[in-house]
């Protein structure tokens, strides 16, 4: 998961991006009102942790831009605000939960698995295409009913391509998604090719069809049809 953490304190902003690495997820850090503007303007992520006071400006202007923007990433608020005019505000402007601080890293994170899986899965915690059938929470690919072994890149890839099946995907989008803003230090996207092909020999190994197409000089689409 792709996660952008917006936060001034730097010890706080820090200790979320290493818990929240090491539980799998690609970080990306922004302290300033104008950093998180221009990062939401470069890239995409599938959950934003907002505090509401920022140096620069207002966390519920950046609620404001995104709702104009019908941005499709999931919020939640972290603040040490226990105001209920400012949670209403908040969940009004589009935030999908609010968070008081202090808090423990392990409740932030069931947070955003909970936001994470209203968003993509419409609450279910699994997703299935066709013979295809994925755990999100235990991060497990099944084929018929037979487990398929993925790496951590592998299974957010095939996440990633499902979650946006029949949609061209290029493989700047695939690397950014899975690397986050340290695709921009790569030099060659060339290995995304090797990924898709050790996932496609999983699937296929397994009993699948293979549902990824190679679309010439853009990148895959993952499709049925």
């Amino acid at each position: 998961m792709k996660i952008l953490i917006i936060e001034d304190e730097p010890v706080l902003r820090h200790s979320i991006a290493q818990y929240l690495t090491t539980e799998g997820n690609v970080c990306s850090l922004a302290s300033t009102y104008a950093e998180s503007l221009e990062r939401l303007n470069l890239y995409e992520y599938d959950c934003i942790l907002l505090d509401l006071t920022l140096p620069d400006g207002e966390g519920l202007q950046l609620l404001n831009y995104l709702k104009r923007m019908n941005r499709a990433e999931g919020v939640i608020i972290i603040s040490a605000r226990n105001s209920i005019d400012q949670k209403i505000e908040g969940l009004s402007l589009g935030a999908d939960d609010y968070l008081i601080k202090p808090f423990h890293l392990s409740e932030l994170n069931a947070r955003i698995l909970a936001v994470m899986r209203r968003k993509s899965a419409q609450g279910d915690r699994h997703i299935e295409f066709n013979e295809i059938r994925i755990d999100i929470d235990a991060k497990e690919v099944t084929i018929n009913g037979l487990g398929v072994y993925m790496t951590k890149k592998e299974f957010d890839l095939l996440l990633y391509f499902i979650a946006n099946k029949g949609k061209v995907i290029s493989k700047s989008a695939a690397v950014e998604h899975i690397w986050g803003d340290d695709s921009d230090m790569a030099n060659s996207f060339d290995f995304i090719y090797t990924h898709i092909k050790n996932i496609r020999k999983k699937l296929t190994d397994a009993g699948s069809r293979d549902y990824f197409q190679s679309v010439y000089g853009v990148g895959y689409k993952f499709t049925s049809t």
